[in-house]
């Protein structure tokens, strides 16, 4: 049997709506990839129905080395708590991706500080940390150096959480596009092995992200709110209790002091609503999908309340993006949707 060079699937003519399907004899490809690559066209859904526990067994069975790929901007819902357990205690190589995401401003030292400290959090060893800019393929050559240094000749398994970004990863080791990279969750079906120089890599389906607001909004969205190039901080001023609303997928009250700033990282085409939280209940009734675009696919949105405990932290909304708040600000309360992530950290910039 035949496997797609783009997603690992193998290929079959038999079934449209099952993975692998083509029309076309001898094709490398499955006409998912081939429209995904040609014409940003996803034809099959495959967000879901990926078995985590299932990747884990295998890879932990594997006498490899594990290039484990992490998306800086999204960063919280790419950890995997305990992966080291989870993998067999295998040695780690961390690229965290889309570096070009993140402001200039922000040098390398303090972001390897940063992933350093929440990596402790979250019980993850590695043994080396690269930081790749995935459009000017900075760090790509590091990355293929780190590995060298660990695998010791053998395989490298690439893993984590689905749109981490690592077929795009493995194109730039490879020099050229042999897998399929997009941005919908689930483009790598199966376990896909490719020589690459003198290591072999084993490319992995993406972890799903069932707490990520990528999964709770229509894939027609994922324009809107997955930024595609470097995100520019808005930054607020308040003087009194605020809120900001992420179109109706999110929305942020901070109970102010005297003054605080709050600055936003989001794609460019999400833009803040700031209004007054005492006013902020009935702009969400009138507004919500008017206004308030893009919504998630259910309305059903729970709420969390954080005290703010270091100088500046960071509200992080899974898939989404975040917000840091500095000054004299107490009380966040963070309304999303029922099964989306938000994490209360130290700042990371």
């Amino acid at each position: 049997m035949t496997k797609c060079r783009g997603c690992g699937a193998l290929l079959q003519s038999e079934d449209k709506t099952k993975p692998g399907y083509t029309p076309k004899e001898g094709s490398e490809y499955c006409q998912r990839c081939f429209r995904l690559i040609h014409y940003d066209d996803l034809t099959v859904s495959m967000k879901t129905g990926i078995d985590p526990d299932t990747v884990f067994e295998a890879v932990e069975k594997l006498d490899a080395a594990v290039l484990y790929v992490c998306d800086l901007f999204d960063f919280e819902s790419g950890m995997i708590p305990g992966l080291t357990r989870k993998i067999g205690d295998k040695d780690i190589v961390l690229a965290c991706t889309k570096r070009d995401l993140l402001p200039d401003t922000v040098s390398h030292d303090k972001i390897a500080r940063f992933v350093f400290g929440r990596l402790k959090e979250y019980g993850i060893r590695i043994k080396e940390l690269v930081l790749v800019s995935g459009i000017t393929k900075e760090g790509i050559e590091e990355v293929r150096s780190a590995v060298d240094k660990t695998s010791h000749g053998r395989p490298v398994v690439v893993m984590g959480r689905a749109n981490s970004g690592k077929s795009t990863l493995l194109n730039g080791l490879a020099g050229n596009a042999v897998l399929t990279s997009s941005r919908y969750p689930g483009t790598t079906l199966e376990f896909n092995e490719l020589k690459i120089g003198d290591t072999v890599y084993i490319d992995t389906p993406g972890i799903e992200i069932t707490k990520s607001m990528i999964m709770s909004i229509p894939e027609t969205d994922l324009k809107t709110v997955l930024p595609a190039r470097t995100v520019k901080p808005k930054v607020f001023q308040i003087h009194e209790d605020q809120t900001f609303s992420i179109g109706g997928l999110a929305r942020v009250d901070v109970a102010c002091g005297s003054a605080a700033t709050v600055t936003w990282y989001l794609s460019d085409r999400l833009e803040p609503h700031r209004s007054k939280t005492r006013a902020a209940d009935d702009l969400w009734e009138r507004q919500y999908g008017k206004l308030l675009v893009p919504v998630p696919l259910h309305n059903e949105f729970t709420s969390r309340t954080f005290r703010k405990d270091e100088e500046k932290n960071d509200i992080c909304i899974d898939g989404l993006g975040w917000c840091c708040i500095s000054g004299d600000a107490t009380v966040i309360r963070v309304k999303t949707p029922a099964d989306v992530n938000v994490t209360f950290r130290k700042a990371m910039l």
